[in-house]
């Protein structure tokens, strides 16, 4: 059940032209949701992920994200998130380019690196939002167990180990990376 706003709801454009105050923030339902600074390991994994997606994107075209890069998700009330790291294809860069201000729909790639402070609801309520706005494929990269879990929809879901390859399917065609290659020696 959604909880009542004692405010009308917080849209998009207002999330994105909020003054900093030294947090970062992601919208859901028009309810903004505070996220704490992530730790170091979070940031490096975060930063090798972004590092062979980009690898990926020069060489097949489409762009990478990386943290705090904001996709709304819905509108009325708003949801934007921002993936730890993400994947746009070329074919949906719009005409105009890149945006300034939000992507207006969902990226094709979204990963997640959870903190150990993350409860695991959370992050699945955000692959929830990520397949119903149009994500083709979720990675949610774990330093913990040192494995990803590759998501389809979110109920179809592969866990790849450390010892195992990751790939991109029709998402990412081609894309091939070891995965202890994410995952600080």
């Amino acid at each position: 059940m959604a909880t009542p706003f004692l405010h009308a709801p917080t849209t998009a454009e207002e999330l994105f032209e909020r003054p900093d105050d030294g947090y970062r923030y992601e919208l859901v339902e028009g309810g903004l949701v505070r996220m704490t600074p992530a730790g170091a390991e979070h940031g490096v994994v975060t930063a090798r992920v972004a590092y062979v997606l980009q690898e990926y994107a020069l060489r097949h075209g489409g762009v990478c994200c990386g943290a705090e890069t904001g996709f709304v998700l819905r509108r009325a009330p708003d949801v934007v998130r921002a993936p730890d790291a993400a994947f746009v294809a070329a074919e949906r860069i719009p005409e105009t380019g890149i945006p300034r201000s939000y992507w207006p729909f969902a990226p094709d790639l979204a990963v997640e690196v959870p903190s150990p402070s993350d409860r695991a609801a959370d992050v699945q309520a955000k692959i929830v939002d990520y397949f119903a706005a149009g994500t083709r494929l979720v990675w949610v990269v774990e330093p913990a167990t040192r494995s990803v879990r590759v998501y389809r929809s979110p109920q179809d879901v592969e866990v790849i180990e450390e010892d195992g390859e990751l790939t991109g399917g029709d998402v990412l065609p081609g894309f091939r990376c070891a995965v202890k290659r994410l995952f600080a020696p």
